[in-house]
């Protein structure tokens, strides 16, 4: 199967639904179409990874990579995480804040976000094609255009490289937008301002490294990247 077949079919699956994926809160909020997951990964590269380790629970910030079907983590072999997590359920989650939604009152305040859970038991990627294609979907997702830019890992580093993947089996999406929903309650007779803040971000113009030789440009990949 074909890496643009295999996505088109994922796109047209349903998530999970399990205990661990049931949304028992705002279940309005709740997405259940493996597009929507693939939205919400495809709009970052930091996830958050929670492992317990040694009998305590560890949340570890970790940029990640996707294919159609499975989340890819890297990080050191000496990360404490990493190697607590094969063999482990863990939980990754991906969340990217859209804005504030001040209300009139504070209890209805709230914020618009997209975001995902994914739950599994990650395996170690030892296939050294595997492994190489999955640091290419951590590199490209952060900096696309990267991996053919840049140096690419040689045996040592690829060694000193835990690289994970987990299926995108098990997961769940929530999904917030949209403006207070007090507007037409006892509160809107305060007279009070009500609305959206949204929260923009964007990439700056690239600054070179301070042992840069002159006369090095900066990358159209990179430069094109820029938004502020």
């Amino acid at each position: 199967m074909t890496e643009t077949s295999s996505v088109a079919t994922s796109e047209g699956l349903p998530l999970s639904a399990t205990d661990r994926t049931r949304l028992r809160r705002m279940r309005e909020n709740g997405r259940s179409g493996r597009a929507d997951l693939n939205a919400v990964l495809a709009a970052g590269f930091l996830c958050h990874l929670g492992v317990s380790v040694d009998g305590v629970p560890m949340v570890v910030p970790t940029v990640y990579g996707a294919d159609a079907d499975t989340l890819y983590l890297h990080g050191s072999v000496a990360s404490r995480s990493l190697v607590a997590s094969p063999e482990a359920t863990v939980c990754v989650t991906v969340t990217h804040v859209d804005g504030l939604v001040l209300a009139r009152s504070v209890f209805e305040h709230s914020v618009n976000y997209r975001c995902a859970m994914i739950y599994g038991v990650p395996r170690v990627v030892t296939d050294p094609e595997e492994k190489l294609e999955g640091l290419r979907l951590l590199t490209e997702q952060a900096a696309p255009g990267q991996w053919d830019y840049a140096r690419r890992p040689n045996r040592k580093e690829l060694a000193a490289t835990t690289l994970l993947a987990l299926a995108l089996d098990e997961a769940s999406v929530k999904i917030s937008a949209g403006p207070p929903d007090d507007g037409e309650g006892p509160d809107a007779a305060l007279g009070l301002w009500a609305g959206e803040l949204p929260l923009l971000t964007g990439w700056g113009s690239p600054v070179p490294d301070p042992a840069l030789p002159a006369g090095i440009p900066v990358p159209e990949h990179i430069a094109a990247r820029r938004t502020t």
